[in-house]
């Protein structure tokens, strides 16, 4: 038997307590920081000593814009409260997240909205620069690669934005697979198409993200870009701002409505981006051009477009899928064939889109169709690419029985918005030359030209006072001219004059 010393049994039980200390220590041990990832908004343009602020605070800066004047950052939330008070910056703001809208899992979309027409006029998207800023895109697909043009991937900063998720293939098809009668063929057949990767292989992804991706299409002089994504809550002032000034530089922003709509069509539900004013929000329709039952309805909704079992390009190969995503790169297309045809900015070919769209519900706008399914011919029709069969001039003296109408007046007032002047409304008003009574269900037809640029035309029918009315969308203040150009109706004949 070994014996040990009383002072070998102390040391030991000092070391045992001594080890349990220790061990308690490093069980209470401070948690490290909680960070966060958020959107700082400045007077001005941060400059060196912003960005030094907000590393001086354990930040990490992501991403400093050119595009809006803010930055995109990962601190302590400690330091949150102290950098809010600092006076030079305006707001703070989550970095929020978004999801691809769509595959609730066939080109009848295309054809549905008249694209295939176009192209038989060679009105096919050549040239113009369409970036999916999405979850990239197979840019070796054989359907994909003739117009593939470049791009990002913000997800891991890279020249290489392959598609590891599908949705953004999906929607590079819709818009722009070559027309090789294979397979896929998109809206606009000849665009040029740049991949702008967003979202992971998850289909998720930041706003902050988004935003570099707008000061990327904005650097390289994009036309057109498709946002198949969408969050439910407002990301806030900073991510709208970024739209709003992409659209001022050039470059029109069209998304997908979302997928949140009811079973009625009730109810307020469309994404962002989307319900931003300045981005188009599309709404989808099936095959019978009624609202899909997922279909996000409300205000904001501007368009509708194909968007139930599409048929397009993914990694590798061809799937169906639904969502608003896929009624978005129908709009987005159809955007392109207007550019290429004539030379309107972005508002132009907004409020063309709009006025020719085949109205679908309730009368005039509404919160499920928005104006109506895009129709690709009536636009193109209304831009002066097809020929429209000569007028044949009435005869001098009206047979028995019919009588003359006039266009006895044409007025303006605004409405829409929050401040009702956010839309332009005109007014015509037929009447029987002799006698000034109304003439209901008149068709209607007028040219509309803003400080002599023509804007667009439409047609409508009068009502039980002989009053047609029309509505240009986000009208810019100047000299607005109505031209009516036809005015048709059972027992009647138009004098032809339109008044001042």
């Amino acid at each position: 038997m070994i014996k040990k010393h009383p002072l070998h049994i102390g040391l030991a039980l000092i070391l045992l307590v001594l080890s349990s200390l220790a061990s308690a220590t490093r069980q209470v041990e401070a948690a490290p920081p909680v960070r966060s990832d958020v959107l700082i908004g400045f007077q001005q343009a941060p400059g060196p000593n912003d960005l030094a602020l907000i590393r001086a605070q354990g930040g990490r800066v992501k991403y400093s814009y050119n595009l809006v004047p803010a930055v995109a950052a990962n601190l302590p939330q400690e330091a949150l409260a102290g950098l809010a008070k600092n006076p030079n910056i305006i707001v703070i703001e989550p970095d929020g997240t978004v999801q691809a809208i769509g595959e609730l899992e066939n080109v009848w979309g295309v054809t549905r909205i008249g694209a295939d027409i176009a192209h038989a006029d060679a009105v096919t998207g050549f040239g113009v620069k369409v970036a999916v800023i999405d979850s990239g895109v197979d840019y070796d697909h054989f359907d994909l690669k003739a117009n593939y043009a470049g791009g990002h991937d913000f997800v891991n900063d890279d020249d290489d934005p392959f598609d590891d998720n599908s949705h953004g293939t999906h929607c590079a098809g819709t818009i722009g697979a070559v027309a090789d009668g294979f397979e896929a063929i998109g809206v606009a057949p000849e665009v040029e198409l740049y991949a702008l990767k967003v979202l992971d292989n998850n289909g998720s992804g930041s706003f902050s993200d988004i935003i570099a991706a707008l000061e990327w299409c904005v650097v390289n002089e994009i036309q057109v870009t498709n946002n198949s994504y969408g969050a439910s809550q407002n990301p806030g002032s900073i991510v709208e701002q970024a739209f709003i000034n992409a659209n001022n530089r050039g470059v029109l922003n069209i998304a997908a409505a979302g997928n949140s709509g009811t079973r009625r069509g009730k109810g307020n539900n469309v994404n962002y981006p989307a319900r931003y004013a300045a981005v188009v929000a599309v709404g989808a329709t099936d095959q019978n051009d009624d609202r899909a039952y997922f279909s996000s309805t409300g205000p904001d909704v501007e368009l509708a477009a194909p968007g139930y079992q599409i048929y397009s390009t993914v990694p590798g190969g061809y799937a169906t899928y639904s969502g608003t995503s896929m009624a978005c790169p129908h709009v987005v297309g159809a955007a392109a064939l207007l550019i290429q045809a004539g030379q309107l900015d972005n508002e132009g070919i907004r409020g063309l889109l709009a006025l020719s769209s085949l109205d679908l519900g309730s009368s005039g706008p509404d919160d499920m169709y928005g104006y109506g399914l895009v129709d690709v011919v009536s636009a193109l029709s209304m831009l002066g690419t097809y020929v429209p069969p000569p007028e044949v001039d009435p005869p001098t003296d009206p047979p028995a029985g019919i009588l003359d109408m006039k266009v006895a007046d044409i007025s303006y007032h605004r409405a829409g918005g929050k401040n009702k002047d956010r839309d332009l409304i005109i007014s015509v008003v037929v009447q029987e030359s002799v006698s000034s009574l109304p003439v209901p269900n008149a068709t209607v037809s007028i040219n509309v030209e803003l400080d002599s640029a023509f804007i667009g035309a439409g047609s409508g029918t009068t009502d039980s006072t002989g009053v047609v009315s029309f509505r240009v969308r986000r009208a810019s203040s100047g000299m607005w001219t109505t031209e009516v150009t036809g005015v048709t109706a059972e027992g009647y004949l138009w004098d032809g004059i339109t008044p001042p």
